[in-house]
């Protein structure tokens, strides 16, 4: 972790209950630069690999191409125009897919996209820690991904990241540019006992 991850928490982002900073100094830019290398992406995608699962599944998989790769284009085209316009200026596209049966069965597993929320959290959390940015996305095209990918039919395609390293957000044109926001409280969130939101 960066010595000054503390200081560069903002006002917005100050939790109500102790937690360790890594949480809070998560957040999603947009600016991203090409600043790292393969093995600082595996490192996320290790990172992602320990999460907890139903049964152990495991049930993610991260399908992915560096700017530098044949297959970037494939991976780029599937974003809806915004988020190509920033997000091809990083370093990793990664299409995320969970698999919706257990291997050791076959049966249904309800809890993979959970699960692979889970991963996916982990490695936010690794990126974060390196001081790196992973933004997850949904503006893609899921059906045209499934396809161009070949995903089989067992696997639900879930969201995209694209990850790379902070660029200055001030870059981009302003309807692009985000700062790090707050949350809802947590009685907007927790209740004892039954559904009283």
């Amino acid at each position: 972790m960066t010595p000054d991850i503390e200081e560069r928490i903002t006002e917005k982002r100050k939790p109500s209950h102790e937690i360790h900073p890594i949480f809070t100094e998560r957040w999603s830019p947009r600016a991203l630069e090409r600043d790292m290398t393969e093995e600082d992406l595996m490192a996320l995608f290790e990172a992602a690999r320990w999460a907890p699962s139903s049964y152990n599944n495991q049930s993610w998989r991260f399908l992915y191409s560096t700017y530098q790769d044949d297959e970037w284009k494939v991976f780029k085209d599937l974003m809806n125009d915004f988020n190509t316009k920033w997000a091809e200026k990083g370093f990793a596209l990664v299409l995320i897919a969970s698999k919706t049966t257990f291997d050791h069965n076959g049966e249904e597993s309800i809890t993979n996209s959970f699960d692979t929320g889970a991963a996916w959290e982990n490695l936010a959390l690794e990126a974060a820690r390196r001081d790196l940015v992973a933004h997850g996305m949904q503006g893609f095209d899921y059906k045209k991904a499934r396809e161009l990918l070949e995903i089989p039919e067992e696997f639900k395609v879930e969201a995209m990241i694209a990850i790379g390293s902070k660029g200055d957000e001030s870059s981009l044109l302003e309807d692009m540019q985000v700062k790090p926001n707050g949350r809802k409280e947590l009685e907007e969130i927790v209740t004892k006992g039954k559904f009283s939101f």
